[in-house]
């Protein structure tokens, strides 16, 4: 919960994001999502994803059984980057479906 604090704050501080790869898959492929809430969703991955991270989550808004594989897979470093996606999905459903 304090790490989630501290996140948020630095969002609130960070003030508009740039595009990134996961503001465009968002806008690309998430339906009914808007500018707003992919920005939101960017800014969190901006602050709690690498850049690399937040390349392979952006995959999951094209073809959303990846993230199923991920999720599944037996390999240490898919369980390392699962545990930080969740972690970041948690904190963009937390902070930008107020």
């Amino acid at each position: 919960m304090k790490t989630s604090l501290i996140v948020i704050a630095g969002l609130l501080a960070a003030g508009t994001a740039h595009a990134g790869a996961i503001d465009s898959a968002c806008m690309k492929y998430a339906g009914r999502a808007n500018a707003a809430t992919c920005g939101c969703i960017q800014q969190v991955a901006d602050s709690t994803l690498s850049r690399s991270d937040q390349r392979r989550a952006a995959g999951f808004f094209k073809d959303p059984d990846k993230a199923q594989e991920v999720r599944m897979s037996p390999s240490q470093a898919d369980n390392d980057f699962w545990a930080r996606y969740k972690a970041f999905a948690e904190t963009a459903e937390a902070y930008c479906t107020r």
